[in-house]
């Protein structure tokens, strides 16, 4: 047990507080039910830190978490979804709406949750429910202290006030989004969903599958995913059945057998850490701490990094119609960004199916962050090969007048 590993457990899991006893024990949870003590109590070093306190016997030593921004805050079965301003048009924006007298934020969830609707908005002492709509997008996040009115059932909880709404996304999965076919007719233009492996294609599929309704296709046939649910993967890469086509391909002429093209860019540390952990755990599994610590490791690196950029430039220089999306913005604004890509792909989507989309974005191969190695695998010398490699793709992208790579490829 260390002070990093509890809090990074506990902040992947989405709660505000980590706490240490003991020396070894990690808890996580939303309040703190309990009187402060002297820091003296907590005076057990902790097992895999010795220069660090865990706590004691029967004494917490706590910490305040500062979530990342894709973290998923929990209340039980609840994802928090955060504060908004009371919609222009309530009874068409939430559907359902019920006064409580000791409203908690279970109750509230309880209550969407037997009537079928995925959210659950708590103001006050009314409890809403209903689905993400244009009316409702849950786009505008407002500050938390405006929900900040404490439940009248349950004291160490907010319940939000008439103005501004806690929100919740409860277990029923909205099923606006969820259908998938075939194309009837075949498709007009063939697509290429193209991205350095690593980059997030898996996940990309996912989400145009749930914004257009149709399968995605593959150069390749993987049996895991589509035993997974991707049943376009069965499918010959030209059979025109399919809405795009998964390639990691970079050679000219695989390039020009494509009418159009979504190259899928993430920054270069995160792909080649994502891809070998692929490589040697599979889709959602890791590679093991052997792997990291031995030869495979350097190898790795040597013979993927300058495929990297090869796969970006050859893109940019083969390709025909690219459009260009980074990772990192389609994590940030996938709203936005998925949007863009459907356009592409000729298909009109209502906007209530993007907002669905949302509120699935995960799908099923999401990789645990849990076991997030706890040193930086990148030795010196290949972070500068690296860092060259992201300099000469900014400049590809610049030059052909688009946005160069986001901000966080900097400093490694």
């Amino acid at each position: 047990m260390t002070l990093f590993r509890c809090q990074d457990n506990c902040a992947e899991r989405g709660y505000l507080y980590a706490g240490l006893e003991f020396g070894a024990e990690c808890y996580c949870g939303h309040k703190i039910m309990a009187a402060n003590v002297s820091d003296a109590e907590c005076n057990m070093e902790c097992k895999g830190e010795k220069s660090s306190f865990c706590g004691g016997p029967n004494r917490l030593s706590i910490y305040r978490l500062e979530l990342a921004q894709e973290s998923t805050r929990r209340y039980g079965s609840a994802i928090f979804r955060g504060c908004f301003r009371r919609p222009e048009n309530l009874s068409l924006a939430l559907l359902a709406s019920r006064p409580m007298r000791n409203m908690s934020v279970d109750r509230c969830v309880d209550l969407c949750t037997g009537k079928e609707y995925p959210l659950a908005a708590l103001a006050g002492t009314f409890c809403h429910c209903g689905f993400p709509t244009t009316l409702f997008s849950l786009h505008e996040r407002e500050g938390e202290h405006l929900c900040a009115q404490r439940c009248n059932g349950e004291e160490f909880e907010s319940c939000g006030t008439s103005d501004y709404f806690i929100v919740y996304q409860t277990q029923v999965q909205d099923n606006r989004c969820m259908d998938r076919r075939f194309l009837t007719a075949r498709a007009k233009q063939l697509v290429a969903l193209a991205s350095f492996p690593g980059a997030g294609n898996t996940w990309a599929r996912h989400l145009i599958e749930l914004a257009t309704g149709f399968y995605t296709g593959s150069y390749y046939f993987d049996g895991s995913l589509y035993n997974k649910g991707f049943k376009g993967e069965r499918d010959h890469w030209r059979s025109g059945r399919t809405i795009c086509i998964k390639t990691h391909e970079s050679g000219q002429k695989e390039i020009e057998a494509f009418d159009a093209a979504i190259l899928l860019v993430r920054n270069p540390f995160k792909a080649l850490m994502a891809e070998f952990n692929r490589k040697y755990g599979g889709h959602i599994g890791f590679a093991s701490h052997a792997h990291w610590k031995g030869k495979e490791w350097p190898e790795f690196v040597k013979n993927y990094a300058p495929w990297w950029v090869t796969h970006t430039l050859d893109w940019l220089k083969f390709g025909k119609k690219v459009l260009v999306v980074h990772f990192e913005d389609l994590k940030q604004d996938l709203f936005v960004q998925l949007k863009r890509m459907v356009s592409l792909l000729g298909i009109t989507v209502h906007e209530d199916r993007l907002l669905c989309v949302e509120g699935q974005k995960d799908g099923n191969f999401k990789r645990s962050g849990l076991r997030k190695l706890e040193y930086d695998p990148y030795t010196p010398e290949m972070k500068k090969m690296i860092n060259g490699y992201i300099k000469t793709v900014d400049m590809a992208l610049k030059l052909r007048n688009l946005t160069g790579v986001p901000k966080d490829y900097y400093p490694r």
